[in-house]
């Protein structure tokens, strides 16, 4: 029996009394023969629960969601109070024509001259740089190639790439024919003089639980698309598509989405394009993977605990987390649930602002539930940017943001902190923010509760026997929550959404790593069964979920490497409908850090046709 305890109303505690606590998560890591054994006691009527409820016991979910009595009233989606409008920007036709947003944001970027990179013998600036959007289009433009070439560069390089990977895929549904149509009606229009918009011929990949027809969504398991056909593209695919954009397949991804690794022994599991040897994150696995490796520009992602952010983070690339609501999810797995967008994995900055500009639009039940204001582009093209970056106040949990596994991330990501104070003006505000660990509460018990109710009715058919170890693991522990664990969760999401509110009147971003270690090591008996390791998995995500639990926006930008040349990330979370300010912040992180960009191990130009690949053996 638990002793109960009542909390103050959020408006009445003591921010100044708060103390740090740092993450520890009691579970068992187990793979091979063990985790199999395990997954079978855990799914056992009766034994299975009592695990459970020791596992919630250990790590205080108990004390916070049966013995605790929390004042505030469930909010079931997020709801923010009206925000102040961001300077120095466009905004965006939200009923407009995804081409004409993307004309538009197009007019929002820098001055760049990409003749100065086309040419070999020009000398870079830096000794590597990932191809904008802008160096397709002024190629296939002055016909120095065409979106049919780039095809050929681009399935050569599938073809080696799974010759030598053919048990880490990064595409788990992938058609040649469908590639060279699509870029065969891109080269007409360039040879016509009519493109669509910047993305007509840019290559970009669709996570694997968003509907890409004529490709089937299966979240990344071996049957889903048995119970579930796809008809149409989703709405971001199909606005892509309307841009002139070529859809290349289907991601790998972590099962369904529960895990941050992308483990996943269904296909196999994607490896990470600077270390082989390591995870690249997930869930959204193949589609950070694939642009790190330099096979697409862009590809999209779901982020419901930092999938889209993690793996970004991970392999070295640009994550968009958007403010929930501000994509529509029709046309996902998705649909139904409060905590998950889609958003765009990137190459660089400047393309997420591209790819974003074509996908953003709420869902007409969205406008109507969330009110959100219209969406908006940082101007970077005027002369005012520079000011208006300086006048964004920036805010740090020291603690948190110093609770991760190496100093090399903390005094990586503190040192670009430093140089945007010394470049731009821009101060850093020491904030506090309470209840932590029952944010984690929050998210497990709210993105269980959906993840089950999408699956528990072909789980309860029989289908379940088919999902791998992990998702089996951790939908047992979801079975383990009540209703009245839902509703406390919600609780306690309007209680941390009063404080964030709080801290949001005092600063414009909060800063943050974007994950508490860099990519773990791939175990070897992991690859056939899965694994489950619930540290890892918080330490990747103790500083992603509060964006998905308060559906703020987040992004997060890659700003060098650990000792062992494992690429870092740094993450901003920004106020609700604000991703005008995180990417205009964005942008000026990634020119600082440009310098320590790394050339992955494994990687394709495939603008020009050539690869730079080391080869692995499983």
């Amino acid at each position: 029996m638990g002793k109960k305890q009542i909390m103050l109303p959020a408006n009445e505690v003591d921010l100044t009394a708060v103390k740090y606590v740092p993450e520890k998560i009691e579970a068992p890591h187990l793979t091979g023969f063990w985790f199999k054994l395990f997954v079978k006691v855990m799914e056992a009527p009766v034994i299975g629960s009592l695990i459970a409820s020791h596992l919630k016991e250990k790590n205080g979910i108990t004390e916070i969601l049966k013995n605790t009595v929390i004042p505030e009233v469930p909010m079931f989606i997020p709801q923010f109070p009206l925000q102040e409008p961001e300077p120095g920007v466009v905004c965006l036709e939200e009923d407009g024509k995804p081409e004409e947003r993307v004309d538009l944001a197009l007019k929002c970027l820098p001055h760049y001259d990409p003749t100065c990179r086309w040419s070999s013998d020009s000398g870079e600036l830096f000794q590597f740089r990932y191809w904008k959007i802008r160096d397709y289009g002024y190629a296939y433009r002055s016909k120095l190639t065409t979106p049919s070439m780039v095809a050929e560069h681009f399935i050569s390089a599938m073809e080696v790439f799974n010759s030598k990977q053919q048990s880490a895929p990064l595409l788990i549904s992938f058609d040649t024919e469908e590639v060279r149509r699509q870029a065969a009606a891109s080269t007409q229009r360039f040879v016509e003089g009519k493109p669509l918009s910047i993305l007509d011929g840019i290559f970009i990949a669709v996570k694997d639980d968003i509907d890409c027809y004529p490709h089937p969504s299966k979240g990344g398991s071996k049957w889903f698309h048995e119970v579930r056909q796809v008809k149409a593209d989703g709405v971001s695919v199909s606005r892509l598509r309307n841009s002139g954009a070529i859809l290349v397949g289907k991601t790998n991804m972590h099962e369904f989405g529960m895990g941050t690794t992308g483990n996943n022994p269904n296909y196999g599991t994607p490896r990470n394009p600077h270390n082989p040897k390591r995870y690249t994150g997930g869930s959204s696995s193949g589609s950070a993977a694939i642009v790190a490796s330099g096979l697409c520009s862009a590809a999209l992602g779901t982020d419901g605990g930092g999938s889209v952010r993690i793996p970004a983070s991970l392999c070295g690339v640009v994550g968009l987390k958007t403010t929930f609501g501000r994509t529509d999810l029709t046309g996902s797995l998705w649909e139904a649930g409060t905590v998950t967008i889609i958003g765009p994995i990137t190459a660089t900055v400047e393309d997420a602002i591209l790819v974003y500009a074509a996908i953003s639009g709420s869902s007409p039940a969205d406008r109507i539930r969330l009110n959100p204001s219209i969406p908006c582009l940082p101007d970077l093209y005027s002369s005012e940017s520079s000011n208006i970056l300086g006048s964004l106040a920036l805010g740090k949990y020291t603690k948190w943001f110093n609770d991760v596994s190496s100093t090399d991330i903390s005094d990586k990501c503190e040192d670009v902190l430093n140089q945007l104070f010394h470049l731009y003006g821009c101060k850093t505000t020491e904030i506090v923010i309470p209840e932590l660990r029952e944010l984690r509460t929050a998210h497990t018990v709210t993105f269980g509760s959906e993840s089950l109710c999408l699956l528990n009715p072909d789980c309860e058919a029989g289908k379940g026997v088919r999902l791998t170890n992990d998702t089996r693991t951790n939908l047992a522990l979801f079975r383990s929550f009540a209703a009245s664990d839902y509703i406390s969760a919600q609780c306690l999401r309007r209680r941390i959404m009063y404080y964030h509110m709080g801290i949001f009147k005092k600063v414009d971003v909060i800063v943050t790593p974007t994950t508490g270690m860099t990519a773990p090591e791939i175990p070897e008996s992991a690859l056939a069964v899965g694994e489950t390791n619930l540290q890892v998995v918080a330490s990747l995500m103790q500083f992603a979920m509060t964006a998905n639990v308060l559906g703020l926006p987040a992004i997060s930008v890659p700003i060098g490497h650990d000792k062992q040349g494992l690429p870092i990330g740094l993450q901003l979370i920004g106020r609700p409908w604000c991703e005008a300010s995180i990417l205009r912040l964005a942008a000026a992180i990634e020119e600082i850090s440009a310098e320590y960009r790394k050339k992955p191990v494994e990687f394709y130009d495939i603008l020009k046709g050539k690869s730079n690949f080391n080869s692995f053996h499983d």
